[in-house]
């Protein structure tokens, strides 16, 4: 008997075909048990997080119960005069500890020739020194050249100047106001370069030369 393949189809193996399926079925079916473990094990992270986030907003409420009774159980009156008493030491602690050698000099040093200095004042307050100066001068060019030297000193910063008239004299008299900045230690006069002989203390002598009528503040 003749036995003969008639069909216009090639024959294919279907064996290895299903194998090839198979193969493909069972990554399927392990990428997805993997995604599902994932997401498992991402959903009770998020719970876990979700429940340390409330349990850390019943403690911050609860702690600001607290805070709160024990602003209500304190005697306001009692609370500013204790402020009050703690800010007066703090600023008598910087008045013992406040170095007017330090600050004579470098104002003797920056001193021109002929300008006066009259009085000094200085005021403490929130940490911060702020010295007042009386001064005199006798032309606008020494005044504007102190001015400059102190600024160059860098002890001195945000210069003011107020209460500008002129005496009986003719001598231009004014009130400056800067923010001081001690030096950490002790050390040299900080001197500008194009400084001038100094012609006074802090407080001016009687001894100080009289000066003629300023040509006007720039």
């Amino acid at each position: 008997m003749l036995r003969t393949n008639l069909s216009t189809r090639p024959f294919y193996n279907e064996r290895g075909v299903h194998a090839v399926l198979a193969a493909v079925a069972v990554i399927v079916v392990a990428l997805t048990a993997w995604q599902v473990t994932r997401v498992v094990a991402l959903s009770r992270h998020k719970t876990e997080l979700n429940n340390g986030v409330r349990r850390d907003r019943r403690e911050v409420d609860d702690l600001s119960r607290r805070a709160a009774d024990i602003r209500r159980g304190l005697n306001q009156q009692e609370l500013a005069t204790v402020a009050a008493a703690a800010k007066e030491a703090n600023e008598l602690i910087e008045r013992r500890t406040f170095s007017w050698t330090a600050l004579f000099n470098q104002l003797e040093a920056t001193l021109p020739q002929d300008v006066m200095l009259m009085s000094v004042r200085p005021e403490f307050k929130d940490g911060s020194t702020n010295v007042n100066m009386e001064i005199q001068g006798r032309r606008s060019e020494d005044i504007d050249a102190f001015f400059d030297r102190l600024e160059k000193t860098g002890q001195f910063r945000d210069v003011q100047w107020s209460n500008e008239n002129v005496t009986e004299e003719g001598l231009h008299r004014m009130t400056m106001r800067a923010v001081y900045t001690a030096p950490a230690t002790p050390g040299p006069v900080v001197r500008p370069a194009a400084a001038a002989a100094p012609g006074g203390a802090a407080v001016a002598p009687a001894a100080q030369k009289p000066a003629a009528a300023p040509g006007g503040r720039r």
